[in-house]
């Protein structure tokens, strides 16, 4: 029992150690990314991982500024004009969002993004931070989106720093060319961090630095929250809060998947709710459950939350005793670094099957790609699941059918050769096939213009699902047509709840309740009934005349 324990805190302890390694060049890298500054970066690394660690998930979470964090972050201090007070407001707010998300059930909302939104989002993010930081790898100014990056990007063609480019170019053939096998013992970013500014440090290159990183405990500060601005900033929190838990739940699948647990989504968003609202408090950058890191622990032996505790205390460490170093590493190994972890975030693995994928599937991708790279993130998104839901509501519709049967039955066809048109005295059995709603109510209705001259129209609907008010509204639109013809209406309904629906919206009353039926059998008996009866009247009337 000792044994395990131990076993489990030694990989605890080795998973936390391993994981701070790769967040420190990652905190410094996105902080100065998004305009902040590496220690808010840094901080926020700390301070968020922490608390989420103590209040959130039991699983290793290690939480920090991410790749998709940072271009929101980056996008929203452009569009305040790095008024860094207003974005500290934005983000305490998404922070507070992120508490009440935690006490509803959207979280598991998460599980039902189709892939290729999730595909398209992750590639952009990861376009938008290799694009973005083409400047600063030739030695020039970062710039604050995609289309002003590759605009300066032509433009700082003459103004090339070479110096910059050549420690650029070095930290890129490193990260990149540093075997995964190796990688996993000591990450490739912290080699390529050390060696790249040991090596600018010593040969003296004009580069541009970090210059200063603070290493004193951030203080305590209100954001300035007055209504104007709080109802003016809103929809930026809404924004941020989405992106921080949105990748925070796709973080808890894989880590789940990986240690084979089931964490509560709720207790997660809890914790990253208020660690980003203290990150907010204290002039640190927000951030989620990061990916990367937590894979990173989780391989090396990480079991418990306990690494998120550990993490941060390895990250003040680190910061205190190499706050120097930290100060001259070069803008551009920085850049170096966030190309490859763009490319990183790239769904490498989609598009080498990119050619057997569904067109749909392409579409939605294509769509949400190019929205996030050239428009909005959260606008892409929301697009990218509009649009997939629309294409599986026209896939369902499209299956959708009704599948009829005319029922014989001997004593009938005895009684109908006595009349001249006996084919108008039919009975007739329709199975609606499939989903009953939005999508396929329009496609149903022009599939029953067959069934003129039917007397007696079963309509069997054996499926559990409820009625949305489109097929609501195109049933009794379908009831009044087949009526307008003489047509009885029997229905089969299996689902005493879709029973109560159609009850309540005055159908049940439009057919007549003796016409409601829960088998198909009871509905047929009772039209030969009707029909018996009816051909036996005007047999008496035939033999009359």
């Amino acid at each position: 029992m000792i044994k395990t324990k131990l076993k489990i805190f030694a990989g605890d302890i080795l998973g936390a150690l391993n994981s701070a390694i790769v967040a420190l060049p990652q905190a410094l890298a996105f902080g100065v990314a998004t305009g902040f500054g590496a220690s808010a970066g840094v901080w926020g690394a700390i301070i968020l991982c922490f608390i989420a660690g103590i209040i959130g998930a039991r699983v290793p979470l290690v939480s920090g500024i991410t790749g998709p964090v940072t271009i929101v972050v980056a996008s929203i201090m452009h569009a305040l004009n790095a008024d860094i007070s207003s974005v500290i407001l934005v983000i305490f707010m998404a922070g507070i969002l992120q508490v009440i998300l935690s006490l509803t059930s959207l979280p598991v909302i998460v599980k039902y993004v189709p892939y290729p939104v999730i595909s398209g989002f992750m590639n952009g993010v990861g376009v938008i931070i290799i694009i973005m930081q083409l400047n600063p790898l030739l030695g020039c100014p970062i710039m604050s989106n995609t289309i002003n990056s590759i605009t300066a990007l032509f433009q700082n063609l003459s103004h090339i720093n070479y110096d910059a480019l050549f420690i650029g170019g070095i930290t890129l053939l490193m990260v990149f060319a540093i075997p995964k096998k190796f990688n996993k013992i000591f990450p490739s970013q912290a080699i390529a961090l050390i060696v790249c500014t040991f090596i600018s440090i010593k040969t003296g290159l004009n580069v541009e630095r970090i210059s200063e990183v603070s290493v004193s405990m951030p203080t305590f500060m209100l954001p300035k929250a007055h209504l104007h601005e709080v109802i003016t900033y809103f929809h930026y929190s809404v924004m941020l809060a989405i992106v921080l838990s949105a990748e925070s739940l796709l973080t808890v699948l894989v880590a789940d998947s990986l240690i084979k647990t089931k964490t509560s989504s709720k207790t997660m968003l809890l914790g990253q709710g208020i660690g980003n609202m203290v990150c907010a408090l204290t002039g640190s950058l927000p951030g989620s459950a990061a990916t990367m890191r937590t894979v990173a622990a989780i391989n090396t032996g990480s079991t418990t939350r306990l690494t998120a505790v550990i993490n941060p205390l390895i990250l003040i460490i680190l910061l205190f005793k190499l706050s120097g170093f930290v100060a001259q590493i070069p803008l551009a190994v920085l850049a170096g670094i966030l190309i490859k972890i763009g490319y990183d975030i790239i769904d490498v693995k989609l598009l080498k099957v990119i050619k057997f994928a569904p067109k749909d599937d392409l579409y939605v991708l294509a769509l949400v790609f190019l929205l996030t790279v050239f428009y909005n993130l959260i606008v892409a998104v929301g697009a990218g699941i509009t649009c997939a839901a629309l294409l599986y509501a026209k896939r369902t519709a499209d299956s959708a059918k009704l599948i009829h049967k005319s029922v014989y039955d001997k004593d009938i066809a005895k009684l109908e050769k006595l009349l001249d048109k006996d084919y108008k005295h039919k009975i007739r059995v329709v199975h609606i096939d499939g989903q009953f709603f939005f999508g396929s109510a329009t496609q149903l209705i022009s599939q029953f213009e067959d069934l003129w001259g039917t007397k007696y129209l079963i309509l069997d609907y054996s499926s559990d699902a409820l009625l949305d008010i489109s097929a609501i509204f195109a049933l009794e639109d379908i009831i009044i047509r087949l009526q307008a013809q003489n047509v009885k209406i029997l229905l089969v309904l299996k689902n005493k709840e879709i029973f109560k629906q159609l009850d309540e919206h005055n159908i049940v009353a439009q057919i007549g309740e003796n016409h409601l039926f829960y088998s198909e059998s009871d509905a047929i008996d009772f039209a030969k009934s009707c029909l018996m009866n009816k051909v036996k009247k005007q047999r008496k009337l035939f033999w009359k005349s």
